[in-house]
């Protein structure tokens, strides 16, 4: 009914929760290892730290769509992806796997997905191999480039495609183009679905490029109470009366 996809990322049980109750996908996206651990990128996140989170999300996610993204090597070729993602979803009973790139990994999702393995792709800005976070598809042959890992993807049998940070031109025709779902972010609102960080919707992180939208500046009332608790304490307001067992 073309009604656009909502999609976020959680990482734990209190987010799956909230995630779970409006969002059609999940994803237990490796930007964890920023949001949650502090890594400078998301080639440190280890396949054993995503396994723990998705584990969690998916037991309290009752009816969105659970993604699962492979780490930064784990899928170099065929046998190990297939590998990997069979011990993924073995452990974690995700739904589905992510992997980055175009026609380089295109040869790779066709044979998961002979094996019935669910793939979403994932185009334009590759978090994995960027160094600089920056818009995409501004150059001629860039912008054909992008267009071409969106048609090999989708022909390789995933069923839907991931396209981040690239120029609002080339992401309504990637949309036009390919035939399977488009989920942007900071793709514009032609594509099929839309994708952020819920850390990042949120205010719970510092992270604000232009295409993220804060609902809501949760740091802030964090920070509130905290500042509160510890005055409490020092002052001996905490506990009171109603806070202790008689």
């Amino acid at each position: 009914n073309k009604t656009p996809l909502t999609c976020l990322t959680a990482y734990s049980k209190t987010t799956a929760q909230v995630a779970d109750k409006y969002c059609d996908i999940i994803l237990v996206g490796d930007s964890l290892g920023m949001v949650l651990y502090g890594l400078k990128s998301t080639k440190k996140v280890k396949m054993k730290t995503m396994i723990e989170h998705c584990k969690v999300v998916k037991s309290y996610a009752k009816k969105s769509l659970v993604v699962f993204d492979m780490p930064y090597k784990t899928y170099t070729n065929k046998k190990s992806a297939y590998k990997n993602a069979k011990e993924v979803i073995k452990k974690t009973g995700c739904d589905a796997i992510k992997l980055e790139g175009g026609t380089k990994v295109a040869k790779i999702v066709k044979y998961l997905t002979s094996k019935n393995i669910s793939v979403m792709g994932h185009i334009g800005l590759l978090p994995q191999s960027s160094t600089k976070y920056k818009l995409k598809g501004r150059k001629i042959n860039e912008n054909k480039k992008i267009l071409d890992d969106a048609v090999a993807i989708s022909k390789s049998g995933a069923f839907s495609i991931v396209v981040e940070c690239v120029v609002e031109s080339l992401a309504k025709k990637i949309t036009n183009t390919v035939k399977i779902p488009t989920i942007g972010i900071g793709a514009s609102k032609y594509c099929d679905g839309q994708i952020l960080v819920l850390d990042d919707i949120i205010g719970l992180t510092d992270f604000s490029p232009k295409f993220v939208k804060k609902y809501s500046n949760v740091k802030k009332y964090i920070l509130k109470s905290v500042k509160n608790y510890c005055q409490d304490v020092k002052k001996r307001r905490f506990p009171s009366s109603q806070n202790v067992y008689k």
